[in-house]
């Protein structure tokens, strides 16, 4: 069976030759350099309007229309045009429900649940503004752990009775940038239609934030069956710009946010008022190639598949260390599942409670002053979840540890990070 190869993945990103531990994936991964020589080249020989007859300009259409079709055939959408980019993930959404406003009825409900606000607040926004009911899908113990309050998820049965006839809009996330833990995607999606289907609902689209599951998981639009879902290129490899995949029909529906003389009804242009940064779109053309080069097939599914595999490895190290008996005794807590596996990504956050407490703060604080390696503090963003927790912690803001790894990160950095980890919590 094959194995991801570590080492050639790296050498496709110049930021990891010095040695420098890049923990902090999460927030933002390190650029190939593809990429990153794409944003030159186009910038220095394309650099002109779209949509002219003159050559250039048709060289510089067709290079921002192939980060579209890249766009498709990474996350399987069925064409371009189904592909909307912006400057990120929140602004997207936001457009989105700037052109959804219309087909909502007053009364009708919005699912939310507390992960990373860019596909809440938005919609708490439209609610508030629309006389509409939002619920959130909240989360709950995890069975397997009851020594442990932290140890949560997103379960389907509490998520049932949340849906009834007047549910337009469910909105949840793929893996969660605090938890770590992965959706079944596909799974909730089928209970959705179904039970609101039963329940007489008039229409319910699903919007899926992918932001932290894109790096791990191949996104597979037309298996989910879903609606809208969105992730940064920056956090795969690529530039700082991100996609929102918006089903055919859904965009046919939606308002045009574009100058009112623009004929884009069916266009994803309708949800780009002022559009994107054609620069930043021909280079996510360097990411599709280079994940598919990760697997001796070149296919991007055995790709993923590998990237997986490897990850657990690290996953599993640094969860036997921050599980230990020495690690409980110290009061280490993990924020989400403490066990790896296929619903498991490395993104780990954890707290330290108990007679000793320590701020999340103070254990960062160690890393930064140890240098070579970074890592981080806070609630990322997710400060819903991280508000709910039970017992509540001390300081919202102080929030959790969070280390987050990726598939060019190695065995070697994960054991120096534990070694830090030791001296921090003096275990």
């Amino acid at each position: 069976m094959p194995t991801l190869d570590v080492e050639k993945a790296r050498s496709h990103f110049p930021a990891l030759k010095n040695g420098y531990i890049f923990a902090d994936n999460a927030g933002g991964s390190q650029c190939l350099k593809d990429v990153v020589d794409r944003v030159s080249d186009y910038l220095l020989n394309t650099n002109v309007q779209l949509g002219a007859d003159y050559s250039v300009s048709v060289e510089s259409t067709n290079r921002v229309n192939d980060g579209m079709k890249d766009t498709a055939v990474l996350i399987n959408a069925s064409s371009p045009n189904e592909i909307v980019f912006g400057s990120s993930s929140t602004s997207l959404v936001e457009n989105l429900v700037r052109a959804i406003d219309s087909d909502v009825l007053n009364g009708e409900e919005i699912i939310i649940t507390g992960e990373h606000e860019a596909n809440v607040g938005a919609w708490t926004k439209l609610a508030k503004r629309r006389n509409l009911v939002f619920k959130t899908w909240a989360h709950t113990g995890l069975p397997e752990t009851p020594n442990n309050p932290y140890a949560v998820q997103l379960a389907i049965s509490t998520l049932t009775p949340l849906i009834s006839s007047k549910t337009r809009i469910v909105t949840f996330t793929a893996c969660s940038n605090i938890l770590g833990s992965v959706v079944d995607v596909e799974a909730v999606i089928k209970h959705i239609r179904e039970v609101a289907k039963e329940k007489g609902a008039r229409r319910v689209e699903v919007c899926i934030d992918c932001v932290a599951y894109a790096p791990h998981r191949r996104i597979d639009v037309k298996k989910w069956d879903v609606d809208y879902c969105f992730f940064s290129y920056y956090k795969v490899y690529g530039t700082h710009t991100a996609v929102m995949f918006v089903r055919s029909e859904c965009l046919n529906r939606l308002t045009s946010l574009a100058h009112h003389f623009l004929k884009v009804d069916s266009s994803p242009y309708k949800l780009q008022p002022g559009g994107p940064g054609y620069e930043l779109i021909y280079a996510t053309t360097g990411v599709l190639p280079y994940l598919k080069s990760l697997a001796p097939s070149d296919d991007i599914d055995e790709a993923f598949n590998l990237i997986a595999e490897h990850e657990q490895n690290l996953i599993a190290l640094l969860l036997d260390f921050l599980t230990s008996a020495k690690a409980r005794e110290r009061g280490v807590l993990i924020v989400g599942s403490e066990h790896g596996g296929p619903t498991r990504v490395p993104t780990v956050s954890f707290v330290v409670v108990g007679k000793n407490p320590v701020k999340s703060r103070d254990v960062v604080a160690v890393f930064d002053k140890k240098g070579g390696m970074g890592i981080r503090y806070g609630h990322f963003y997710a400060y819903t979840l991280v508000a709910s927790l039970q017992p509540p912690l001390p300081d919202i803001g102080d929030a959790v540890v969070r280390i987050s790894l990726v598939h060019y990160n190695t065995v070697e950095e994960v054991q120096k990070l534990i070694a830090v980890l030791k001296e921090a919590l003096n275990i």
